[in-house]
């Protein structure tokens, strides 16, 4: 086989360090489009990014040349230093230091927009926390409370 394809696709979960609500309505739409534009760099396309005040998802195709470990550092440490030139409120922002991947099917894509387009109305019933426990379950992943939040 002459040419190497892939579609790859990622579910990324991050919080604000100690879910502190830095995530503005002011600052949101230009922080998602930042985001994004970080994704298209790293050639790892994000289809949709979304979230509430405290976390953001992000569902992107993974690059076929860029480890994923080397996409989060980058979306995580461009994004946290652009957000601090926005304003002095955002000065203090960083994010937690660890995050979710969850990879998915093809078929999942429209449920998955779905559900990160509707974060707002979902997190009025359930908190980060609970949801994301609920992701390490459903996924598997053996997880230890005391190192999972910052």
């Amino acid at each position: 086989m002459g040419q190497s394809l892939a579609n790859v696709l990622i579910h990324l979960v991050f919080s604000t360090k100690n879910r502190e609500p830095f995530i503005t309505e002011t600052i949101e739409p230009e922080l998602y489009r930042y985001m994004a534009e970080i994704f298209k760099q790293l050639n790892s396309p994000a289809l949709i990014i979304g979230g509430t005040a405290d976390h953001t998802h992000s569902l992107f195709t993974l690059s076929r040349t860029q480890t994923l470990a080397d996409v989060v550092e980058e979306v995580k440490k461009s994004s946290s230093k652009w957000i601090k030139t926005k304003g002095r409120e955002f000065q203090t922002f960083q994010w937690q230091t660890g995050y979710g991947v969850f990879s998915i099917g093809q078929s999942n894509v429209a449920a998955l927009r779905s559900y990160i387009q509707k974060q707002k109305e979902h997190h009025r019933k359930v908190s980060f926390q609970d949801e994301y426990r609920l992701f390490l379950k459903k996924y598997g992943i053996v997880y230890d409370e005391r190192y999972v939040w910052d």
